[in-house]
């Protein structure tokens, strides 16, 4: 470090200048990790007592101009007035140096930065009164676990300005972004600022070929950190947009959702009531709906779902899983779902009641026999299984208990057979057909595996 200065001594106190210089060496201040290379300017007054700094200039990477001015009282040292402006600065330099340590520390590894930025920000008594921020072609992006997209925003441009003692309007324009597999569209983000509350005007972040939409969006910060609500509606995504943005096999018709209430804050999301799924002429409502650090590496999920009336014959076609006609009901108690995989649930599935076409197809009734595993068959009353196309069925159902990697397998209530197998589907008409499962602890990974490979291969089951 190298210093050069002088003093002039006047009527009232005296005048200086200081130049100094970082030429070599490293530092850590937590959370910040230093470098040589900045070069500091300034020149101000020392009086019986205040010290001004009447303007000082920082050289460094990443910034065409930082500059700042100041006033101290010299008892106690405490800061009496502070201006600090910044123009050019380069979000791919400030942003992993400055912004995500101070800011979101356990984030600096994913966080990546682009675009450029001018602020302003004043104090008075040592708190904050005004912060003035534009930013030009910015983006912002947080890196997901192995394999995913994460979260990104960007080209933003737009203008935040904040006052402490009165009410700004802030408006961004953000061109798009993704959340992991799903594209966003361009979105305008207007809010009106008035102390530690930011009130949203109506938002429209367009999904695939839907619309996410907020409305009554507000954030508000407290002792414990920043917290919001807001209400939610995902108007109609296309399935099979839907699905091959995630890498499914196609769907058809839409869907789309509501939530009335949702609130966030300390890196949780909860939901005030339900939310209600349209999806396969069906419906899933999702109430207890609480995430974690739902971003973070380490997300945690739970809820309640109820799926109703969901067409059997939609679902099993977009699977490739042969064909089922029908309408079946899902109860999934306890989810949980660690980095967005399921680790424990209770769940449930049934026909639904109701008088309706019931058929299930010899393909259908192989892959459902497959999932079983060697111990799982399918029962004809008459004949051989290869001689028929499809099957008519009085009802199907199987019940999963999830816990410690294990799903604990069920059938039809009251369709437990004295050799110890369960129904999973009990044949109606001629012939008969009985699909039976006698495995009832099954390993999820390697059931979830069995998933899998049967919608891939048409897997011959086990006849007797």
């Amino acid at each position: 470090m190298s210093f050069d200065g002088a003093a002039t001594a006047t009527a009232s106190g005296w005048d200086w200048q200081l130049q100094a210089a970082w030429e070599q060496g490293e530092a850590y201040l937590h959370p910040l990790y230093l470098q040589a290379g900045p070069v500091l300017h300034a020149r101000g007054q020392v009086g019986a007592e205040q010290i001004h700094v009447e303007t000082a200039s920082l050289a460094m990477e990443g910034v065409q101009q930082l500059a700042l001015s100041a006033s101290a009282s010299r008892n106690g040292f405490t800061l009496d007035t502070l201006a600090v402006s910044l123009a050019g600065g380069d979000l791919a330099v400030l942003g992993p140096r400055w912004f995500a340590p101070l800011l979101a520390p356990a984030l600096v590894e994913r966080l990546r930065f682009a675009g450029s930025m001018s602020a302003g920000l004043t104090m008075k008594a040592g708190v904050l009164t005004g912060v003035d921020v534009v930013f030009d072609q910015a983006g912002v992006s947080l890196a997901g676990a192995v394999g995913d997209r994460g979260l990104a925003f960007g080209p933003v441009s737009g203008h935040v300005p904040w006052q402490a003692n009165a009410p700004t309007q802030a408006d961004l324009r953000i061109e798009g972004g993704h959340w992991e597999a799903l594209s966003l569209g361009a979105f305008d983000v207007s809010a009106h600022l008035e102390g530690e509350r930011a009130r949203f005007s109506p938002m429209r972040v367009p999904v695939l070929d839907g619309v996410l939409a907020f409305e009554g969006l507000e954030l508000r910060r407290l002792a414990e950190g920043w917290q919001g609500h807001a209400g939610v509606v995902l108007e109609p995504v296309s399935m099979l947009a839907l699905t091959e943005a995630l890498g499914l096999p196609p769907m058809a018709g839409v869907v789309s959702a509501a939530l009335p209430g949702v609130r966030f804050g300390s890196g949780e999301l909860t939901l005030d009531g339900a939310l209600v799924v349209s999806v396969f002429d069906g419906y899933l409502h999702v109430t207890g709906l609480r995430v974690s650090e739902p971003f973070g590496l380490a997300s945690h999920l739970q809820a309640d779902v109820e799926a109703r009336h969901i067409d059997l014959g939609q679902l099993t076609d977009a699977f490739s899983f042969g064909s089922i006609t029908g309408f079946a009901d899902l109860d999934l108690k306890g989810l949980e779902l660690v980095r967005w995989r399921p680790t424990r649930f209770e769940a449930r599935l049934a026909s639904s009641p109701g008088d309706y076409r019931r058929r299930i197809s010899q393909r259908a009734v192989q892959n459902i026999s497959a999932l079983g595993g060697a111990g799982a068959v399918a029962a004809l009353q008459r004949g051989l299984l290869g001689m028929f196309e499809t099957f008519g069925y009085r009802e199907l159902g199987l019940r999963c208990v999830l816990a410690n990697g294990v799903c604990d397998m069920a059938g039809i209530p009251g369709g437990d057979r004295a050799d110890g197998g369960f129904r999973i589907v009990r044949g109606g008409g001629i012939p008969a057909l009985d699909v039976i499962g006698y495995n009832r602890r099954v390993d999820w990974p390697e059931l979830v595996g069995r998933i899998q490979r049967v919608i891939e291969d048409n897997v011959t089951p086990e006849l007797r």
